[in-house]
C-alpha cells in the first residue's frame, strides 16, 4: 500500500505529484528545488545558496517521512552547468555523510530555471 508524504516545511509539488511515496519501507521522494517553502520563492542565485535550499527541502520531506540523511541509499543530482560540480560537492557532502549512491547529471534547463535539483529514495 501507498503512502503520500507531505510536508508544509517543503515546497508544494508544482504540478501532479506527491513530494515523496513510502512503499516497502522505501521513500521515493520527488526532485527538489530551491524553493523556500516560506515564501515560494527560488532561495539564493548562486549554487551554494540553491544547494542549501534543496538540502533543507530534502530534509524536510525526510523528516515528514521517519527517515534521515543516514538512511538515504540513492540520490539523482540534477546540475544546470557541471561547472557547479566541485562546489555543489562540498553542499552535498555535508548533509549526505553515509556516501549514498549517487548519479549527477548536466541538464538543459530545471523547472524555473534553477541551479540544481536532487531526488533521493531512502530507508524507513
Amino acid at each position: 500500500m501507498l503512502k503520500k508524504v507531505s510536508t508544509d516545511k517543503a515546497p508544494a509539488a508544482i504540478g501532479p505529484y506527491s513530494q515523496g511515496i513510502i512503499i516497502n519501507g522505501l521513500l521515493f521522494a520527488s526532485g527538489q528545488i530551491p524553493i523556500n517553502p516560506a515564501t515560494g520563492e527560488i532561495e539564493g542565485s548562486d549554487i551554494v545558496a540553491q544547494a542549501e535550499q534543496v538540502m533543507k527541502n530534502i530534509g524536510a520531506v525526510l523528516e515528514e517521512a521517519g527517515t534521515g540523511y543516514e538512511n538515504v541509499v540513492k540520490t539523482t543530482c540534477f546540475l544546470a552547468d557541471m561547472g557547479d560540480f566541485a562546489t555543489f560537492n562540498e553542499v552535498y557532502a555535508r548533509y549526505f555523510t553515509e556516501k549514498p549512491a549517487r548519479s549527477c547529471v548536466a541538464v538543459k534547463t530545471l523547472p524555473k530555471n534553477v541551479l540544481c535539483e536532487v531526488e533521493v529514495i531512502a530507508a524507513v
